[in-house]
């Protein structure tokens, strides 16, 4: 409804093992394709990606932001790891003169501006071509500015519609929307190979708390001569950045916690990337990820690979 309706809404997903009740005390990263296109119909939902207890702090604060601007739901995904355990944390921060922002919003002035140009308010009407509509706060105007706000089918103007052109144009907009949010979500970090100058043939793609084993596990690969790129992924929708990285490196190593490869999917799905591009590493038993299981698990994919030279194939370094 909030999707359809265009109405800002903040979730916190402390994402724990599934099905069910699955292990209520252990962590996963298991929700990310049920939070993604929570619904019945086409929908796509901003998802934020946390790592450490300080990034829970800021990107809920840039959440309740970002729905406001965009008019939608964010979702942010925790997980248990970071929701019960204790961790070492910078300190959290708030920048008093911080304003928020309410986005796309018309008071009373902006509607007589409306009006004085001879144009109409339409609470679902692109103006701007970014797939974001102007909005009004209840009272705003004593003539001008009421609207429904409809999980039903509507036209610009929030009039119910069933008819499907008028539908389709909706949805269409809906998702140039979703393009907009990719340019305003949080961008992709990128961890550079432990060879300075030396391009490396694999990447790693990961987010959320796999953060810290990752980067022990780059640095004992390092260790062995196994160069290899890097990239934590905080949001959905994905940047261009994102499958520029895909594209730059021959294989991808997909860091996630869970069984079914949640994050593989929606890349694909979304990129339209060459599955085979991306190998899974998984943990899925409930415990925090360490440095070793990544690293037994990369070490033996390489190891099955035709050439078997994990130095060769990840960095070409003798």
């Amino acid at each position: 409804l909030a999707y359809f309706a265009e109405v800002p809404v903040v979730l916190i997903d402390v994402q724990r093992t599934g099905p069910s009740t699955g292990m209520p005390t252990r962590t996963q990263q298991s929700d990310i394709l049920a939070c993604a296109y929570a619904s019945h119909g086409d929908t796509k939902h901003v998802l934020l990606f946390p790592a450490t207890p300080k990034e829970c702090f800021d990107f809920t604060a840039l959440a309740f932001d970002l729905a406001e601007r965009l008019q939608t739901p964010v979702i942010v995904m925790s997980d248990l790891d970071l929701g019960m355990n204790d961790h070492i944390s910078d300190p959290f921060e708030w920048e008093d003169r911080r304003r928020y922002d309410r986005g796309k919003v018309l008071d009373a002035g902006g509607l007589d501006a409306l009006s004085a140009r001879g144009e109409r308010f339409g609470r679902y009407l692109d103006v701007d071509g970014d797939g974001i509509c102007y909005r009004t706060y209840p009272g705003a105007h004593p003539k001008m500015g009421a609207f429904f706000t409809r999980g039903t089918s509507r036209d610009p103007y929030a009039i119910y519609t069933e008819d499907g052109s008028k539908y389709a144009d909706n949805m269409d907009r809906l998702l140039v929307k979703f393009a907009t949010a990719a340019k305003i979500v949080p961008q992709p970090e990128f961890l550079p190979s432990n060879v300075a100058g030396q391009k490396a043939e694999h990447g790693i793609i990961f987010f959320g708390t796999s953060n810290y084993a990752v980067q022990e596990a780059m640095d004992a690969l390092a260790e062995q001569g196994c160069v290899l790129d890097a990239m934590r992924l905080k949001s959905f929708p994905f940047s261009d950045q994102v499958a520029e990285y895909i594209a730059a490196h021959r294989q991808i190593f997909l860091v996630e916690q869970n069984r079914d490869t949640q994050m593989r999917s929606l890349l694909v799905n979304e990129l339209e990337i060459d599955p085979a591009k991306l190998i899974p590493v998984l943990n899925y038993d409930g415990m925090p990820l360490t440095a070793t299981t990544l690293l037994n698990k990369i070490n033996a994919v390489l190891s099955a690979q035709t050439d078997a030279n994990p130095r060769k194939l990840a960095g070409g370094r003798s």
